[in-house]
């Protein structure tokens, strides 16, 4: 995906009770979570997932600001914000 208008942003979703899981099956799950909600919401090619952060069940992706509008329309997500980098 090689997108002029796509940036950075991170995606942090709603409390979700699976997070009571161990570490390393948590993680999975997460990214696996944050996968399918991608999946379903955008369309193939036009974002690249960077990390899942199991912390905060959150991930970040590259993606223009209209896909970020989608992504913060879902009742699963909690907050939508791109990425600001600091000098």
């Amino acid at each position: 995906m090689e997108n002029p208008e796509a940036e950075v942003y991170f995606v942090f979703l709603n409390f979700d009770p699976e997070l009571t899981k161990g570490s390393a099956e948590l993680d999975a799950y997460l990214s696996n979570k944050h996968d399918q909600l991608l999946e379903r919401l955008l369309e193939p090619n036009t974002y690249k997932k960077r990390s899942s952060l199991a912390i905060v069940d959150g991930f970040a992706v590259e993606i223009t600001e209209k896909q970020a509008a989608i992504l913060r329309s879902a009742k699963e997500v909690r907050v939508v914000e791109k990425n600001q980098e600091l000098a």
